[in-house]
């Protein structure tokens, strides 16, 4: 006779634990969201062209102008990276500096068409005004920085610099004594490598792979490295 009870009870436990799961759903803290957007963002994609828009506002209400996600992006402060991705863009530099991130940190890549002219050590003109902004981006963080000199496999066209080796450590190390000299970045925090042809991103089989080749990375290490 009594057996509907069971089934009253049942039901009533069953909007409890609704009720309850709709209440622990409507707090939300905003801090804890915030990191684990980021954590998801950056263990799906590393560093993503045009990084989502947190869907909260600063106070943590839904607004129609979203705030920036805050954290960081490969040890950056992702700030850092969006001001720099905003400043390629606006410069239509897309082609040739170029960001990634992997285990060390950011990696800045500036082709070798837009730092130097072929065969020769001294930053071009436009070299100058890519560094000094990029470095200004980077003065202020205590990340460390190396700068990398890289090249193809074809032998060098100056004579001063017997070897491929020797040519992109020379750019490598006038890159670094200007983002220190002209820019003022700590040069504790800096340190040079020149590894000619043996550290290609694409195999050096035909004059398009080579360009991407020759390059000079800025690598900015994640805090702890370097």
């Amino acid at each position: 006779m009594l057996r509907w009870l069971l089934t009253y009870a049942d039901m009533i436990t069953l909007l409890m634990a609704f009720f309850i799961m709709l209440y622990s759903m409507s707090i939300l803290n905003i801090d804890k969201f915030r990191q684990v957007a980021v954590s998801v963002r950056s263990g799906f994609a590393g560093l993503v062209e045009g990084q989502g828009r947190s869907i909260l506002a600063s106070d943590g209400q839904f607004s129609s102008k979203p705030s920036p996600i805050t954290g960081d992006t490969a040890g950056v402060p992702w700030q850092t990276v969006r001001h720099m991705q905003e400043y390629i863009r606006a410069e239509r530099l897309d082609k040739t500096v170029k960001l990634r991130a992997d285990s060390r940190g950011l990696v800045i890549s500036l082709a070798d068409n837009i730092t130097f002219a072929k065969g020769q050590v001294e930053l071009s003109t436009n070299a100058v005004k890519v560094v000094t902004n990029i470095g200004m981006m980077l003065k202020d963080l205590p990340n460390a920085i190396e700068v990398e000199g890289h090249t193809c496999d074809l032998p060098t066209a100056n004579q001063l610099y017997p070897s491929n080796v020797s040519l992109s450590a020379t750019r490598a190390s006038n890159v670094a004594n200007y983002l220190v000299k002209n820019v003022g970045i700590d040069p504790r925090r800096v340190s040079v490598a020149g590894y000619g042809e043996w550290r290609p991103i694409a195999p050096n089989t035909c004059e398009k792979n080579r360009a991407q080749n020759r390059r000079v990375d800025i690598v900015v290490f994640r805090p702890g490295l370097g």
